[in-house]
């Protein structure tokens, strides 16, 4: 299944500016939608009421430096 990326953004912000973004969002949820927006940006979609919701944490170490770094992930997924 081919892949199409709608929505996309990523910049360094604090620990408590991304509390704040995943509470809103997660008020949004619980209205049904959520909107995404960015500086040139602006989406916003339907969430059903039962959505597939995955949680990741990932540690991956870069094979020239040996540096690790970490992700965690939270996905909500769901088909049309």
């Amino acid at each position: 299944m081919p892949e199409e990326t709608l929505f996309k953004t990523e910049e360094r912000v604090t620990r408590a500016d991304v509390a704040d973004a995943l509470r809103d969002a997660a008020d949004q949820l619980d209205s049904g939608s959520v909107r995404l927006a960015s500086d040139t940006e602006d989406r916003t979609v339907s969430v059903p009421e039962s959505p597939r919701f995955e949680v990741e944490l990932e540690r991956l170490t870069d094979s020239e430096t040996g540096d690790q770094r970490y992700e965690l992930e939270y996905e909500i997924r769901w088909t049309k």
